[in-house]
């Protein structure tokens, strides 16, 4: 839950209601059918290899090693982006509240917050999710209940499914607006990499309690994406034709406002720089410099022995750590007026990877081992491909073509370099 972000869609509800024209829910809930059947595919690969690992160890293993390195690969564009994404987010949010302040300089303030804290480790990051998740769940919370007073009590409008009929549905919309929203969802698939500390019961031998978790959070996080930005389309709506939020980036809290007042827009504006720029960059952060780490100390990028030092004292990547605030800095001023576009990148990145996984998943259970299941290994990840395929058909067209170009350059490093240096080349981690 903290990976996932429980007020995620505070800080791109904006943009999914300008994909959608207004079909918000409706996008949140085409990324969790999306999202369920990926959840079931890692359930399944789970099962299969009960060892730590990703969309990349289960392509690998299911697949073959080439595809297990795309998968690696196009994850990796995912994490290097995230950190940039989670601070421009965090920065246009707190600029919604003091305008006369550069967005930049949050930016900058967020990048050397997080650098300080994350080279000198990240113990106090664990410590602190639980008392970020405790207050993401109290300021929706009061959204939610302040909302529902709003819509429900006197003088209100009442709910109702106009969230989901927008006077001109166009599904080309609503699967554009859906690449924006599964950046919501993304996160979900960390649980696999704990495979390898589960405590398995001997007397329940088929128990997947790695997929179990994975069905039960994403479900879980779904319905509350789904709840809150349809109160939030709800009272939109009421608020009649002339309700126009001041930016993309300050729409959620343009609307809490209508139900709270000028507290809660600044509640829900510091809550998502929190989350995002805090709570969430730190782990996304330290998360990308070890991975970085890691495929450097096996000499697999340009500048390993640069990229593998470790700090002597606190055992911290420090390089590594370098190295992605720097990146996360250009980036994200680069994307500071189009987190939109940044936000269709990085999903690019993980939906592509995941569809290498449903491929993984029919290609090793029903052609390989020839299992008979066709509902679970057939249907199951051949329905998930088809909506997963049709959200990235939704992608905005330039995000599309600098990923295609991302993943040229993955084929173009295994065939001129990675299987000329390494044989088979693997990720680290």
């Amino acid at each position: 839950m903290v990976a996932m972000v429980p007020i995620a869609p505070f800080g791109v509800y904006g943009f999914v209601a300008d994909a959608s024209q207004g079909l918000v829910p409706l996008a949140y809930g085409l990324g969790l059918l999306a999202m369920v059947f990926t959840a079931l595919c890692y359930a399944a690969m789970a099962q299969e290899f009960p060892v730590a690992g990703s969309a990349y160890t289960y392509t690998q293993r299911g697949l073959h090693p080439l595809a297990g390195f795309l998968a690696g690969w196009l994850l990796l564009l995912d994490y290097i982006l995230v950190p940039a994404l989670l601070f421009v987010v965090s920065a246009n949010s707190l600029q919604a509240l003091w305008p006369a302040l550069p967005a930049g300089c949050w930016v900058l303030a967020f990048i050397a917050l997080c650098t300080a804290i994350n080279l000198r480790g990240v113990e106090l990051t664990a410590r602190a999710n639980r008392v970020f998740l405790a207050l993401q769940l109290l300021v929706l919370a009061v959204f939610m209940a302040l909302a529902l007073w709003t819509l429900l009590g006197p003088g209100g409008t009442g709910l109702s499914l106009r969230p989901l009929q927008g006077p001109q549905l166009n599904w080309n919309w609503v699967a554009g607006a859906a690449a924006i929203a599964a950046l919501s969802f993304l996160g979900f698939d960390a649980i696999s990499t704990l495979s390898e500390e589960v405590r398995s019961d001997p007397a329940r031998p088929r128990d997947n309690p790695i997929g179990r978790a994975t069905l039960w959070v994403l479900f879980l996080m779904g319905s509350c994406f789904i709840a809150q930005t349809w109160l939030a389309s709800e009272l939109a709506l009421a608020a009649g034709p002339d309700f126009k939020p001041a930016s993309a980036d300050s729409a959620f809290y343009d609307i809490a406002a209508l139900a709270g007042g000028r507290s809660l827009f600044i509640s829900c504006a510091v809550a998502t720089a929190l989350a995002w720029g805090v709570a969430n960059a730190l782990s996304a952060q330290a998360a990308v410099s070890r991975v970085l780490y890691a495929m450097a100390r096996d000499g697999q990028l340009p500048g390993s022995r640069w990229l593998a030092r470790v700090h002597p004292e606190r055992q911290t990547p420090q390089t590594s750590t370098w190295l992605v605030a720097a990146v996360s800095l250009a980036v994200a001023l680069l994307f500071l007026e189009d987190a939109a576009a940044l936000t269709n990148l990085v999903t690019f990145g993980a939906l592509s990877a995941f569809v290498l996984l449903h491929l993984a998943v029919i290609w090793h259970f029903l052609l390989r081992q020839r299992s008979g299941r066709w509902l679970r290994h057939g249907l199951v990840p051949a329905l998930g491909l088809a909506v997963l395929l049709f959200i990235l058909y939704g992608q905005d067209r330039a995000a599309m073509k600098l990923g295609l170009a991302w993943l040229g350059l993955g084929l173009l490093w295994w065939a001129t370099l990675g299987r000329g240096r390494h044989g088979t080349l693997k990720l680290a981690g």
